[in-house]
């Protein structure tokens, strides 16, 4: 046999032994594939399951509470008895003042962020990194803070609008970063083409800017909403436990959050009012879901 049968054969050889490693690497990388396509199928459908649970036991709990005198009606015996009216009125209220005093100034600030301080910019590093801290910090630090300066120092006292503005205190980063994100997410062509037409600026960030930036605004204001609504720590030092029927900003006046806590924990038989409550929290929270959902998918439409 001479040499150069010797190394058609070794080519040859060498040429299966490629193709079995070839078939044993798609194969291994095919499972992989598999494990991995499974994991993310998994994941999703354990936090689903696990929402539709808890969603389930509040319902089954506190279905049977929900008409329409418990929507209208004041607690009676400490909340064992009678409905939620003051209470989800303060809700509204304090979660009304959170709305106008957050939503301005975070837009106003995601706009001097986004279009007038570069990434690069010492102020604008130092504000986005406060941000950052501020968004991780514990609600009950916001509610000393707002005890002390808005309720103490301001002399606001236990009050609907000292709740409001320690939400809007823990709201705005969340907001901020948000809106700051769906402003720089918009491409540079709008502020060229805008440019090149003469359009001033204002015009450009009124009119193209922020209707293209809605949705990212929309996921701010829906995080912050929920955060606030939600909220417990901050507000029992702040807005206070009182349950009575508000007839101005300067009462006190209880959340939802804070009559679920008090009804579970310190009220013996109040576990129906509780479960009752916490289901109009859910609904509320899925009906502005709901709200911002649509906004986000019209303003889609209209781009």
């Amino acid at each position: 046999m001479g040499c150069d049968d010797l190394n058609s054969i070794m080519r040859q050889t060498l040429y299966q032994l490629e193709g079995k490693c070839l078939m044993i690497v798609n194969e291994n990388q095919k499972g992989i594939d598999r494990i991995i396509s499974l994991l993310f199928w998994l994941v999703p459908l354990l936090i689903t399951a696990i929402f539709i649970w808890i969603l389930g036991d509040i319902i089954r709990g506190g279905i049977g509470q929900l008409n329409w005198a418990f929507l209208t009606t004041a607690p009676i015996d400490t909340g064992r008895q009678g409905g939620i009216a003051p209470i989800l009125v303060s809700t509204l209220l304090i979660l009304g003042v959170c709305l106008v005093v957050s939503l301005p100034i975070g837009i106003g600030t995601a706009i001097l962020l986004a279009e007038f301080t570069s990434n690069h910019n010492w102020f604008g590093r130092l504000v986005r990194r406060s941000l950052d801290v501020l968004a991780g910090v514990p609600s009950i630090v916001f509610g000393l803070f707002g005890n002390a300066f808005f309720s103490k120092t301001l002399g606001l006292g236990f009050s609907i609008i000292s709740g409001g503005l320690t939400l809007a205190c823990m709201v705005l980063p969340i907001l901020i970063r948000s809106t700051e994100a769906g402003l720089s997410a918009v491409s540079i062509e709008y502020r060229l083409s805008s440019a090149s037409l003469g359009i001033s600026r204002t015009s450009t960030l009124w009119h193209l800017l922020l209707p293209a930036a809605t949705p990212g605004l929309l996921v701010g204001l829906v995080l912050g909403i929920g955060r606030a609504i939600a909220e417990t720590a901050a507000l029992i030092f702040t807005s206070g436990y009182v349950d009575r029927m508000p007839t101005s900003l300067l009462d006190s006046g209880r959340s939802l959050s804070i009559h679920i806590f008090d009804l579970s924990m310190n009220v013996t038989g109040g576990d129906a009012n509780a479960y009752g409550s916490a289901l109009v929290l859910i609904l509320i929270l899925l009906l502005i879901n709901a709200i911002a959902a649509w906004l986000a998918s019209k303003y889609n439409r209209s781009l």
